[in-house]
């Protein structure tokens, strides 16, 4: 081909190209050979489907937190709320704190470190950074929480890493890049005794204090909700608070010292609607206290960092983070503060209360859920929990699995570019709408008490956390909750893993060595001169708990010579921490312990009556519903007479009988086979396997049928009947 043509084929092809452009008018394509179905259309269809199991029943969802998810959500249902009108990172912030997502700033991978000795944990803290995560997040053991020296704690280390002197602080701090990445630290009830070593170490190191971020925060209301009292009053640790507040402002601006953490409420196992309003409402108290005390509205907030639990409903956590932004924004905004400080600041991780012992791998998958809902709600940073967590402290392998999660939905998800991916979800935006609604009016409700302090010391969010916990456990128990690997779906050749526990003596005894070591070229006398200046310091304490801290002083002595009068400590009935499947990994255990010690079990011998298909479904569901309680089931192929059944139970010698097979052969089966059971077998439970219909009751009681296991039946309780009447337990 000629130049001149492959010329002229250029410009043909521009000269289409140039008419495509200008083509404006499609022709419309008609559908009118499909009719368009109607929702009454779909709804008898999904009738069909259920073959008679109520609608209304079947297809809506209630939640924990008093809302009903739909099966379908509809524009014209939700017209009215849908944030036509509002962007990202503007008004009251639903839609996300900024204004470009995550785009130009990835949410912060802030995964814990939480090694007891602080060098080793100076090297998991470079290790994780190395390796993806972009905040140093420091995890205390809870010595150092109590501002306790390690020479007195019962167990160093026991939840994280152990700090006693500034030498720890500086063994800890030692090569981290803070210039460059965030450091969280909760220290508990009060900051100033950990931020003075803090600060006293990155002065000596000639650090620019101008440069850090992230937190090193305080949440007195939460450790009194979590402990029942704290070792002085909230007005003292108010005015602690108020001083590290004023001292960061001017000499760290970037580092914020108030962490309200929502762990308290969320482990205790409130809802989603408890969990924020209580969370609120701290944050509330703390904002009060620091304007009492000369600070003002853009200031405190500004220092306030929140931190939620991220639970199991995938859709309400998601809603949960876009309600709670604008609610805050609403609050700052009555107390006069401006845009910027009504911009909330949100660290997640997922909630410990969901997590299990046994089948923990799972915890892998519930994990990653929760960090993708997070996401898309919009936190500022995560910490995603290795799946061990509730077993023992992570390893190289439960870490970099934690860790990769964040980074893969980062990296290779493109989780980093949709900006408010939920935003105009006709389903999202209303479940958005009625969190808002409902945490407002619980956080109404606190404040209808006079604040959250009150509240707790009249027992209230007390009680209505513990309602939701007996509720969760009962849903559990029922079966209602599935929670895999535990109450549904156990895995009978699991075995537990190590817990790996440290040598407690053994590290007590090289802490200790460390902080005598480091005490022992101290000048006495100096420092015990700054310990008293320290008391006479009044609101310019701050730099005076640098000073002691520079010349030897220990967290346990600043902290004392900062509280002084220990009287008048609130008291609360605390809220103690749960688990959703705790009642069930009990229960496996005592199982587990009673078989090695006895080299026995409660055994069931399933009475499968007729052909296989005759009996197979039934006897699949008791096997999954017995094996929970890891006892041992023992089945067949069936058998085709009553006596060959009661025969062979005889020989089983075990301790209970299911019978199984189909509602229409019961009648004929259960009058014969029950009281051949109990004649075989005078010591065995038998069950029935299904509901008896209400005009067979009494019939069947009368043949020797003691309970029944089908889908209503509580699994806890009929697996506890059957260890009590094995001895395994009281």
């Amino acid at each position: 081909m000629s130049s001149e043509t492959g010329g002229q084929g250029e410009l043909d092809l521009q000269a289409i190209l140039k008419k495509a452009e200008q083509q404006t008018d499609f022709p419309e394509v008609p559908l009118d050979e499909f009719t368009p179905p109607t929702y009454d259309e779909w709804k008898e269809a999904c009738i069909a489907l259920l073959k008679g199991a109520p609608f209304e029943k079947k297809m809506y969802t209630k939640t924990y937190e008093g809302i009903t998810f739909a099966p379908m959500y509809f524009r014209k249902d939700t017209e009215d709320i849908l944030p036509k009108a509002s962007f990202p990172g503007m008004g009251d912030f639903l839609r996300g704190a900024q204004e470009n997502g995550y785009v130009g700033k990835p949410w912060g991978i802030a995964q814990s470190c939480d090694e007891t000795l602080p060098r080793e944990n100076n090297e998991l803290l470079r290790h994780e950074q190395e390796k993806g995560s972009t905040i140093y997040n420091i995890r205390l053991d809870r010595a150092t929480l109590a501002a306790r020296d390690v020479r007195k704690a019962e167990v160093p280390g026991d939840e994280g890493v152990s700090v006693t002197t500034m030498d720890d602080m500086h063994v800890l701090l030692d090569g981290l890049k803070l210039d460059e990445f965030p450091l969280y630290i909760y220290a508990g009830a009060s900051a100033l005794p950990l931020l003075s070593l803090t600060m006293g170490t990155l002065k000596a190191s000639g650090r620019d204090l101008k440069k850090l971020q992230g937190f090193i925060g305080a949440d007195p209301i939460g450790e009194l909700a979590g402990h029942g009292t704290n070792v002085v009053s909230l007005e003292k640790l108010y005015d602690e608070m108020a001083i590290c507040v004023k001292w960061v402002m001017e000499h760290a601006p970037g580092l914020k010292t108030v962490f309200v953490r929502s762990d308290v409420f969320s482990r205790g196992g409130a809802n989603d609607v408890q969990e924020a309003a209580y969370t609120i409402a701290m944050a509330v108290s703390y904002i009060r206290a620091m304007r009492q005390r000369g600070i003002g509205i853009d200031d405190a907030a500004k220092q306030i960092v929140f931190g939620f639990s991220m639970g199991a409903n995938f859709f309400l956590q998601i809603a949960k983070l876009r309600a709670l932004r604008p609610i805050w924004a609403q609050i700052v905004e009555a107390f006069g503060g401006s845009k910027e400080a009504q911009r909330m600041h949100i660290h997640a991780k997922p909630a410990l209360f969901f997590k299990t012992v046994y089948d923990p791998y799972v915890n892998m998958l519930r994990n990653t859920t929760e960090i993708f809902s997070g996401v898309v709600g919009g936190v500022d940073s995560f910490e995603s929990s290795p799946f061990d967590e509730p077993i023992r402290k992570g390893d190289e392998f439960s870490r970099r699995i934690a860790r990769n999660v964040q980074i893969i939905l980062q990296e290779e998800f493109g989780l980093l570019q949709p900006i408010d991916p939920a935003g105009g979800s006709w389903a999202v935006e209303t479940l958005t709408k009625q969190m808002k609604e409902k945490i407002w009016e619980e956080f109404q409700a606190i404040e209808a008490k006079d604040g959250i302090v009150p509240a707790l010391q009249a027992g209230y969010p007390q009680e209505a956390i513990s309602a939701m916990l007996e509720s969760r456990l009962k849903a559990a128990e029922l079966r209602r909750d599935r929670i895999v690997g535990n109450n549904m779906y156990s895995n009978m050749t699991e075995k537990l893993l190590d817990p790996r526990p440290e040598d407690v003596a053994e590290l007590k005894k090289q802490r200790t060595a460390d902080v005598e070591a480091y005490l022992s070229d101290m000048d006495e006398a100096f420092k015990n001169e700054k310990l008293m200046a320290l008391k006479a310091a009044g609101e310019a304490c701050a730099d005076a708990a640098i000073e002691a801290a520079q010349a030897g002083s220990t967290i346990a002595e600043i902290a004392d010579a900062l509280h002084g009068d220990s009287q008048g400590a609130e008291r609360v009935v605390p809220i103690a921490p749960h688990r959703w499947s705790e009642r069930f990994e009990a229960l496996r255990k005592t199982t587990e312990e009673y078989r090695d010690k006895h080299q026995d079990n409660v055994k069931i011998f399933l009475a499968n009556m007729g052909p296989i298909p005759q009996h197979k479904a039934r006897a699949d569901f008791t096997t999954g519903f017995l094996q929970v309680g890891a006892f041992e089931v023992l089945t067949n192929n069936g058998f085709p007479t009553v006596d060959e059944a009661a025969a062979a139970a005889k020989k089983s010698g075990a301790d209970a009988v299911v019978i199984c097979s189909t509602d229409a052969t019961y009648p004929d089966i259960v009058p014969q086979l029950a009281p051949k059971l109990h004649a075989a077998l005078p010591q065995a439970t038998v069950f029935l396997a299904g509901a008896a219909p209400k005009e067979l009751l009494d019939t069947y009681k009368e043949a020797g049928i003691d309970e029944y296991i089908s889908v209503r039946a509580n699994c806890y309780q009929i697996l506890q009947l059957l260890q009590k009447k094995k001895g395994m337990i009281a």
